[in-house]
């Protein structure tokens, strides 16, 4: 941050220097099911998109990334349109998604940066809310941490394109050190649950794959909707009310029916919505195990999380694969589970700190071997848990 600010202070003579710390998100259990009105869990780590900016009176957005070519400027008062793959897109969305029910009159001036290589841990809404709250700070707007939530979601939904869920904004808004974040995506409604006494020190190592794509160029959103087809042919099968494919939601459909028909389901969608409801059985246990401290049944659950992400969702690639199944193999790692929606970005895990060596050198010595033309851009990296997005209160500027 210290050297975030001090870049700023060189592009601007601003002297109302404010500062946003969003953090990138992991998602232990609860895997494709927030947009079918799931339980999920999150968590959020010591790495961060971190935004240093300065409001404007002139209404202009001026942003920079440290991570990206180009800038970013625009008045709040233009309505924005999207470009397909420019990272801009993100602070374009959170002015439309305020103005919704808020006059915007103020701008920034920002500089942003992100710690760990973009993609798998949901850096995309880290970002947004980082917009969102700066945003909201500059203007004095107050919003409670659930519409933050909502207006971050319409960002990627309405303003994207994307087919998801809550999870991602919920992780990134909501989480605190130490505990987990079990979230009801159909309530909203979402409980902390404090680790066990007896839980022993534990890390996350976030293996990188060296690909990073959009999601709206991948199969997300059509395995959103495979998943939705295997709702509403359960429906039919349990001669329950019969929704749009756009309202259909696993939640909705009771376990009971789900196990009476499921071998009536064809073999795609059978998967898809096996996938569903063995996670979320995996979401509620590990929320138990977890307060009671017992992380090699809690890793065991993320492994089997991993499997039918893979097997039964069917979102995995190969070079995601690699790096499971090399986890997998390495003593010292709890579990472990692709992220990213399993298309790009990394495969996460939660391991034993005596490990990290070895765990490091295993991957350094199998995975450049086996995807050689990822071997300069991969990378893996240890964190730690943290508190969710705050704007910071002791930011040091002089």
């Amino acid at each position: 941050m210290e050297e975030l600010v001090e870049y700023f202070k060189e592009k601007y003579s601003d002297t109302d220097i404010r500062a946003v710390r969003s953090p990138l998100r992991i998602c232990p259990l609860g895997a494709h099911s927030d947009h079918q009105g799931g339980r999920v869990t999150g968590m959020t780590l010591n790495a961060s998109v971190d935004m240093v900016y300065s409001p404007t009176e002139d209404g202009y957005v001026r942003v920079e990334s440290m991570d990206f070519p180009d800038k970013e400027l625009f008045h709040i008062n233009h309505e924005s349109e999207y470009i397909p793959g420019f990272w801009g897109n993100y602070i374009r969305g959170a002015v439309m998604s305020l103005q919704q029910d808020y006059v915007l009159k103020k701008g920034l001036n920002a500089i942003v940066s992100g710690k760990l290589p973009i993609g798998g841990l949901s850096s995309s809404a880290a970002v947004t809310t980082a917009y969102l709250m700066a945003l909201c700070d500059v203007n004095d707007i107050e919003v409670s941490k659930l519409d933050l939530i909502q207006y971050s979601h319409w960002v990627e939904t309405k303003f994207i394109g994307l087919k998801n869920g809550i999870l991602d904004q919920s992780a990134n808004i909501l989480s605190m050190d130490n505990q987990l974040m079990v979230m009801d995506c159909k309530t909203n409604k979402y409980d902390m649950v404090q680790k066990g006494k007896e839980m022993p020190e534990f890390e996350v190592v976030v293996v990188y794959s060296g690909i990073s794509k959009d999601l709206i160029s991948t199969d997300f959103n059509n395995r959103v909707d495979e998943i939705r087809v295997a709702g509403w042919l359960l429906q039919d099968l349990g001669n329950l009310d019969r929704t749009s494919l756009q309202g259909v939601q696993l939640r909705d459909i009771p376990v009971e029916v789900y196990e009476e028909y499921k071998e009536e389901l064809p073999e795609r969608f059978r998967k898809r919505a096996a996938h569903f409801f063995t996670e979320q059985a995996r979401v509620q246990e590990g929320e138990k195990v977890w307060a009671e401290g017992d992380i090699e049944t809690f890793g065991r659950l993320m492994f089997e999380s991993g499997e039918s992400s893979f097997y039964q969702y069917e979102s995995g690639i190969p070079e995601m694969k690699s790096i499971y199944y090399i986890l997998r193999e390495c003593k010292g790692v709890y579990g472990a589970r692709p992220s990213g929606a399993g298309y790009r970005g990394a495969v996460i895990g939660l391991i034993d700190p005596a490990y990290k060596e070895e765990i490091k050198a295993k991957i350094d010595e199998i995975y450049p071997v086996r995807h050689p033309e990822y071997k300069d851009s991969y990378a893996v990296n240890f964190c730690k848990t943290a508190d969710g997005a705050n704007i910071v209160k002791d930011l040091v500027v002089d």
